[in-house]
């Protein structure tokens, strides 16, 4: 964690080119029929939680995208995530605790957790606090390894949530960087303009796997290639996750643009 202090906020740069978001939703639509030969799933409930100062409005698409795929995906319905959401201690508030144990009572089998930025810390930490309810996480463009305030959300969350980082639990500190006990996908762009690249990255090892895409950080949650690559891996069979290998031209091509 020491040399993570060393990273910094995206540049000026990087910011200004989030306003691409708007071209890459477009891209999503244009590039749907493709989409649709993604792989497809076995039916199995998917939870999406969204980024800071979103709600669930801001996944409509990932949710749209994963219908047609042949899963169930769920909401979060906790309102706009001011971080209010969160936990000094747990990472996760009971809330999305709740509506995890909700979904898997509902349909008696594990939820893969899909989080968008903040989202994706919510994500990582649920599946560590309920590993037998959670198949897998994917994370996009989340922030959980690194210095704590390698974003430009930072200052402001903590005015929205209530509490300051530095006041995190240093149990919930510590263990961040480490994935939880199941199968965890960390997709994140360099280009990200909102949080440094290097805290999003997982910890190499059999279950845990970084996909880099080239994509705005405001545009992860649309981008047709990082709806490719989330279709892959929710297609596995539970207990038998593995890591992404382009497969076909049609895969390899994706893997490239990626």
């Amino acid at each position: 964690m020491n040399k993570s202090k060393k990273i910094k906020s995206p540049n000026i740069l990087k910011v200004m080119l989030e306003g691409r978001s708007l071209f890459e939703a477009g891209s999503f639509f244009m590039s749907y029929p493709l989409l649709k030969k993604a792989p497809k799933g076995d039916g199995h409930p998917v939870l999406v939680l969204p980024g800071y100062l979103a709600g669930d409005a801001s996944t409509k698409l990932i949710r749209m995208f994963l219908r047609g795929q042949n899963y169930i995906p769920y909401r979060w319905k906790l309102g706009i995530n001011l971080g209010k959401q969160s936990h000094p201690e747990t990472g996760c508030g009971q809330g999305i605790i709740d509506r995890l144990d909700e979904i898997y009572k509902k349909h008696g089998q594990k939820v893969t957790v899909i989080g968008w930025s903040l989202g994706g810390i919510y994500a990582r930490e649920l599946a560590r606090v309920s590993p037998d309810k959670v198949r897998q996480v994917i994370s996009l463009g989340s922030p959980f390894a690194g210095h704590l305030r390698a974003s430009h959300a930072s200052y402001l969350f903590e005015k929205t949530s209530g509490y300051c980082l530095t006041q995190m639990g240093k149990h919930l500190h510590d263990v961040m960087p480490h994935a939880p006990p199941v199968p965890c996908t960390a997709i994140y762009t360099k280009t990200d303009g909102v949080t440094a690249w290097q805290c999003c990255l997982e910890k190499s090892s059999k279950t845990t796997q970084n996909i880099e895409v080239i994509s705005s950080h405001c545009g992860l949650g649309h981008h047709p290639v990082v709806m490719w690559v989330i279709a892959d891996r929710l297609a596995q069979k539970e207990n038998h996750w593995s890591h992404f290998v382009p497969r076909g031209r049609l895969e390899k091509l994706i893997y490239t643009l990626a």
